[in-house]
């Protein structure tokens, strides 16, 4: 596992009038099904920013985000070097890459090492998140097939965030799901049709 940079003391500014600030989500296998539900019913007014890791082929161009983009009222794109975090705007690792948060609430791209043979990890983001946002993060992982986000929910409970986790019953592949909930750090179990309001209660307190 790549060893994330040390806690320095900088923080991203808090968003108003959010219960968290940023919601990582990981999925794999059937994952473009499962983001299309959880991304369809979130309001454009949503006050977190929403960082996605999607395993994806490494030789072709995605063209997740403009899928994505024409089936939910928020703002959806391929994650850049740079990117602010917003809120009402969700972020997408590119084919290949890493995707991190930064201590000043940008996101950074990265093409180090494979992570349990995947670029990009969810493990790496879920960690990057859980060191800079703390309780201020949620983490949610998806259908899809292998252990990518079990070692990273871990980090986001050691800090004081939350955990979802889809339903095994629900999940089209049930690895990823699976090997979350074996890790006892889930405080979440949900359908994939109640995920999108519980983001929305947690964050904005409102059903």
């Amino acid at each position: 596992m790549i060893k994330m940079p040390d806690d320095v003391g900088n923080h991203p500014s808090d968003f108003t009038n959010a219960g968290f600030d940023i919601v990582a989500i990981a999925a794999s296998a059937g994952g473009l099904t499962a983001l299309t539900k959880v991304l369809s019913t979130i309001p454009v007014e949503f006050t977190a920013a929403i960082t996605i890791v999607q395993h994806l082929g490494r030789e072709y161009r995605s063209f997740m985000a403009e899928i994505l983009a024409r089936r939910t009222d928020i703002t959806v794109k391929q994650a850049e070097e740079g990117d602010c975090l917003t809120p009402g705007t969700a972020y997408i690792a590119p084919p290949n890459r890493h995707l991190l948060v930064n201590d000043d609430g940008t996101l950074s791209l990265s093409q180090s090492e494979l992570v349990n043979f995947l670029r990009p990890s969810a493990d790496l983001l879920f960690e990057s998140v859980a060191t800079i946002y703390k309780d201020k993060a949620i983490a949610v992982v998806l259908t899809g097939t292998g252990r990518d986000g079990a070692m990273g929910i871990e980090a986001i409970k050691k800090m004081g965030g939350t955990v979802i986790v889809q339903s095994v019953e629900t999940a089209e592949f049930f690895g990823m799901p699976l090997a979350a909930i074996g890790t006892g750090n889930v405080d979440f179990i949900l359908p994939l049709d109640q995920i999108s309001n519980t983001l929305v209660t947690l964050v904005m307190g409102y059903k």
